[in-house]
């Protein structure tokens, strides 16, 4: 790979272009889309306020306005940075605390603002790039070539533009996937020179050192998603294999370097535990689960998303145009990485790409979670560097046509790149806010209505939407929530009001007493909304005393 050591002027250029596109659409218009329900759960955690003493501050059949959720989505005096990390080991043990104590400092300092809370992520993405650099430096040993192309690339890719501007932990996460994978590369090669390497060169400091740096971020990945135990898996099975399962001392100070990682996490492997068996002992295990998505559409889908996307559902017929052309291209660049390079470096990136989304696929065999898409972050890492090896080796190889051609390539992925991250960075709502999607269509229908009143309860889902709707709705638009599906009082005074996901029967009960009907004015996979209105033929007349609102509306 000698022809790889050094970039030409023209792609430095691009590369120095690609790279400052990047990070200007990570920091454009970061309260442009909705703040949806994952993300105003990120929120409650941040102010130290547990889900029940939000419901019972909220969810008293009372009429309040959408200033009263502020206090339950950021930082606040009642509450202290021990009680966001106690609440998290108490309610929410999945989601390990690092990420939400560095978001509590950081609102803190720049505020509460949906502008506060995503630019942390958008600062923090852009430790990606000298973090790419590095791994692909040291599974390439190229100093600029397929380290600039990389960057290029995770510089304009719209599914890492989501979770740069997303209010949680998964881009965090990628940066110490990138930062414990460099290291561990490192510190093989290092092991590898000083095995080879006369007594007085050996760099044991070095390799001291690099071990250290990797079980640090190794239990610092750990401490941010706990998805991360399946990383770990996948450079235990690369470092064993390539070792030819033997028990080298490569081997065996990798395995203490890891252990040493895992000890590091096990307080909270204890929280995590012990809230699973309370889970299992507990008779409430009641819980809404999720629409499921077929799981191959849905992986198609997502790798084509990582080079180009427009927010396009599963079902358009654009998919069976676009899907294809991507997947050949992975499926190219996957298979020439094999076959050119040596198996210490095409096997790496294969482990990262199947061991964490192997227990994704094996899972729900047939279909998968909607909101399992982020746990993909370490496959979308390794397909993007084998395309940026595949790019810029072939840029340089053969003959001219054939340079031309992938020069080509290459000019079509960074403006497939570019498209979709200018359509996402004007977008309101994107596929990633999930049951949150068509909060802003929900939130217009309701700002136009006069006097508007919105009930909801906080069953499933309805919880989260209602703290995310209060970021859209205008200060005239109030909220009257409800715990248990109790019925309303509602005040005669409002003209226009809406049901948020009623179950049927609770919509009924309140048809009932009011003497109303409702009609579906929004729906959706996840959820619906309806409006109360009277029906035509009703005279004042006939209406109950004390079912004076059908009267009102």
């Amino acid at each position: 790979m000698r022809h790889l050591k050094f970039a030409p002027s023209w792609l430095r250029f691009l590369i120095i272009f690609l790279l400052a596109m990047g990070i200007l659409f990570r920091f454009f218009n970061l309260d442009g889309k909705v703040y949806w329900h994952d993300e105003t759960y990120t929120s409650l955690r941040i102010s130290g306020y547990t889900i029940n003493e939000a419901k019972q501050r909220l969810f008293n059949n009372l009429v309040i306005g959408g200033e009263s959720f502020a206090q339950f989505q950021g930082v606040n005096p009642e509450k202290s940075l021990n009680d966001t990390i106690m609440n998290l080991a108490k309610e929410d043990s999945h989601h390990p605390p690092l990420y939400y104590i560095i978001a509590r400092l950081w609102m803190e300092i720049f505020g509460n603002s949906v502008t506060a809370i995503r630019s942390l992520s958008a600062c923090i993405s852009l430790l990606v790039f000298p973090c790419v650099y590095w791994l692909c430096r040291e599974l390439f040993n190229v100093p600029l070539s397929v380290p600039g192309v990389a960057i290029a690339l995770m510089a304009i890719s719209p599914i890492h533009l989501v979770y740069a501007q997303e209010a949680q932990e998964y881009i965090l996460w990628l940066v110490t996937i990138l930062l414990s994978s460099a290291s561990l590369l490192r510190a093989m090669r290092l092991e590898l020179q000083d095995k080879y390497e006369p007594v007085k060169q050996r760099k044991r400091p070095d390799l001291f050192v690099i071990w250290s740096i990797y079980a640090i971020t190794l239990a610092i990945s750990f401490y941010t998603f706990i998805w991360s135990g399946f990383v770990a898996v996948a450079h235990g099975i690369y470092v064993i294999i390539t070792a030819k399962f033997q028990l080298t001392g490569t081997v065996r100070t990798y395995l203490l370097a890891s252990l040493v990682g895992f000890l590091a996490f096990m307080p909270w492997v204890t929280v995590v535990i012990g809230d699973f068996f309370q889970f299992l002992i507990s008779s409430d295990k009641t819980e809404i689960q999720p629409n499921l998505l077929p799981m191959f559409p849905f992986l198609l889908m997502q790798l084509s998303r990582i080079f180009f996307d427009i927010d396009l559902s599963l079902n358009n017929p654009f998919n069976y145009l676009i899907i294809p052309i991507f997947l050949v291209l992975i499926g190219y660049s996957i298979t020439f990485l094999c076959l050119t390079t040596n198996y210490k470096v095409w096997f790496f990136v294969i482990t990262l790409i199947v061991v964490p989304a192997l227990p994704l696929i094996l899972l729900n065999p047939g279909s998968i979670q909607p909101f399992t898409e982020a746990y993909f972050i370490p496959s979308y890492l390794g397909i993007q560097v084998a395309v940026a090896y595949l790019l810029a080796t072939q840029i340089y190889n053969g003959s001219v046509s054939r340079r031309s051609i992938w020069h080509v390539i290459m000019a079509l992925v960074i403006i497939c790149g570019l498209i979709s991250c200018r359509v996402s960075s004007q977008a309101g709502t994107w596929w990633n806010k999930g049951m949150s999607y068509g909060n802003p269509q929900v939130a217009q229908i309701i700002n136009q209505a006069t006097r508007p009143l919105l009930i909801s309860d906080a069953l499933g889902n309805n919880y989260g939407n209602v703290f995310s709707l209060s970021y859209l709705l205008e200060p005239k638009v109030r909220f009257l929530l409800v715990n248990n599906q109790k019925i309303p009082q509602i005040p005669d005074v409002f003209v226009d009001v809406f049901l948020l996901n009623p179950s049927n029967t609770w919509r009924k009960t309140i048809e009932e007493k009011y003497r109303l009907k409702t009609d579906i004015v929004y729906s959706d996979n996840y959820y619906s909304v309806w409006k109360l209105i009277k029906y035509p033929k009703l005279r004042r007349r006939n209406i109950p005393p004390n079912n004076r609102l059908s009267a009102s509306l």
